[in-house]
């Protein structure tokens, strides 16, 4: 595909628009950055949080060369295949024993903005993978960063948008176009992720942190994971195997293994057929 057909196919994003959608008086969002290369979203946040910015900053990529993912792993993707978007937050009044509810709170957020622009119906794998039908949709880091403000935390989304089948880094990769939204325009998934965000966000921070005030049956009816027997790759010792039962008020996955119930608040899932 020579690269002119590819523009038209994979539009930039329309800056002005998302600025006018979601920065305004009273919004979450108070700064829509995007640039056309970088390194890694997350990084470029932290290193803003650490100067000292304010919350609200988004800052997406139109291409990441050098993104990480959980446990260390690589994360790429073509130039404007899918949505490379880190945001900073400064959750005030949350006990940081409540933050690991953020990347969950971000995966609510997605499947949501998913279904708000498509037929789909993804679901969650534990804790916060995005899927289809068992395929990767999109996937979830958060991180912490202290700096002279305060603790802030920085969550970063890579989602596939128009990645095709040659194009996947591994084969349970997918994308919205691959599951047959061929009209999704990036920068309308994008608003509407942002937006579902801030509204859940927003309720979470009101609750002080409470999952139990509704972040927490909002992502149980979407997991994917709870019901399944598992395999765990846990950071200490070995893995843990058994069946999912629940997610705690810690938003730790509780397995039913043979020798009882383990909760874990860390660690790399498979879902066993």
């Amino acid at each position: 595909m020579d690269s002119v057909f590819g523009d038209l196919d994979r539009p930039p994003l329309d800056r002005a628009a998302l600025e006018r959608a979601l920065v305004r008086p009273g919004s979450r969002w108070r700064e829509v950055v995007v640039v056309d290369e970088t390194a890694s979203t997350n990084a470029d946040v932290a290193e803003r949080a650490r100067a000292g910015a304010a919350e609200g900053l988004v800052l997406v990529a139109e291409s990441q060369v050098g993104g990480r993912g959980r446990l260390g792993r690589t994360w790429a993707a073509p130039p404007r295949s899918g949505l490379t978007v880190s945001v900073l937050l400064r959750p005030v009044g949350v006990a940081p024993d409540a933050w690991p509810w953020l990347p969950l709170l971000t995966g609510v957020a997605v499947v949501e903005a998913v279904q708000r622009v498509s037929d789909l119906a993804p679901g969650l794998k534990w804790p916060n993978d995005v899927l289809v039908d068992g395929r990767k949709l999109a996937g979830i880091l958060l991180e912490r960063v202290d700096s002279p403000a305060g603790p802030a935390a920085v969550v970063g989304l890579g989602l596939n948008v128009t990645l095709r089948a040659e194009e996947r880094p591994v084969p349970a990769a997918t994308s919205l176009l691959l599951e047959g939204v061929e009209s999704a325009d990036r920068t309308v998934v994008l608003r509407e992720f942002l937006r579902v965000f801030a509204a859940l966000y927003d309720a979470w921070l009101a609750a002080s942190g409470d999952a139990r005030s509704g972040l927490a049956d909002a992502y149980t009816s979407r997991c994917a994971t709870l019901g399944r027997d598992v395999r765990i790759e846990v950071p200490v010792g070995g893995p843990v195997e058994g069946r999912a039962v629940r997610i705690d008020d810690d938003g730790r996955l509780v397995v039913a293994t043979g020798g009882g119930e383990v909760a874990v608040g860390a660690g790399d899932v498979t879902h066993v057929r």
